[in-house]
């Protein structure tokens, strides 16, 4: 993450440090999950280092999840590979909506910021920018304590998952949906402008998930809610 914070202009220290105790709440909510999917990579017999290599390559929680769901002895790639990027293409829909704030950064740059982009690291950075405008140091504070935090949870749940067997059980996994429901919360406009949209994503996402192949609802919600979302702003 060092790349983005290059040619930070003054104050830089303490953007990414308002952004660290921003991000901090929702790192710790990374804790559970991550520990779920190291567990349950460690279930699927891969060895503890895959764990923390497949988390920080990839970096999206659902797709790894599913990743882990599919994996058999031998992985089926193609299958593997398919879902993942069904699951992720939200992010091509995400990137968009951010891409107009790193347009003053050079392409390496931007490129280097979106890899750390997730769901998370781009509903708290949006908010910030339509407040405050971009801030790299700010976005870079976001996103490597989100991103190293995710990290290291998936190791620990990797090494310490032969131990604790099925985490699940203790209710981990439901830090995740919690975090979406307060992210949720901060991005609210309205019943008009962000009920509905959001309404209207659930709706298409679960009739997928009901009876399209696994994957495809999330870019099946996702570009419903942003067809009505940009149909209201049009309108």
């Amino acid at each position: 993450m060092n790349t983005c914070a290059d040619d930070a202009p003054p104050g830089a220290a303490s953007e990414f440090w308002r952004a660290v105790r921003t991000s901090f709440p929702v790192a710790m909510s990374f804790i559970p999950f991550g520990l779920v999917l190291g567990a349950q990579a460690r279930m699927q017999h891969l060895s503890s280092w895959q764990v923390p290599v497949m988390t920080g390559l990839n970096f999206g929680g659902g797709s790894e999840f599913a990743a882990v769901g599919l994996w058999t002895s031998p992985p089926h790639i193609l299958l593997i590979v398919s879902v993942t990027f069904l699951i992720n293409s939200r992010h091509l829909l995400m990137g968009a909506v951010f891409a107009p704030y790193l347009n003053k950064l050079s392409r390496f740059k931007a490129l280097v910021c979106l890899f750390f982009m997730c769901d998370e690291a781009w509903a708290l950075s949006l908010s910030d920018c339509k407040k405050r405008g971009f801030s790299l140091p700010y976005y870079t504070g976001v996103a490597g304590m989100l991103y190293f935090n995710w990290v290291l949870s998936t190791f620990a749940g990797a090494l310490l998952g032969p131990v604790l067997g099925d985490v699940t059980r203790y209710g981990f996994d439901m830090a995740f949906p919690a975090v979406f429901f307060v992210l949720l919360k901060g991005m609210w406009k309205g019943l008009l402008f962000s009920g509905l949209p959001w309404v209207v994503s659930l709706a298409v996402a679960i009739t997928a998930y009901l009876y399209l192949p696994k994957g495809w609802y999330v870019p099946c919600g996702a570009l419903a809610g942003l067809t009505l979302a940009w149909w209201q702003a049009r309108a």
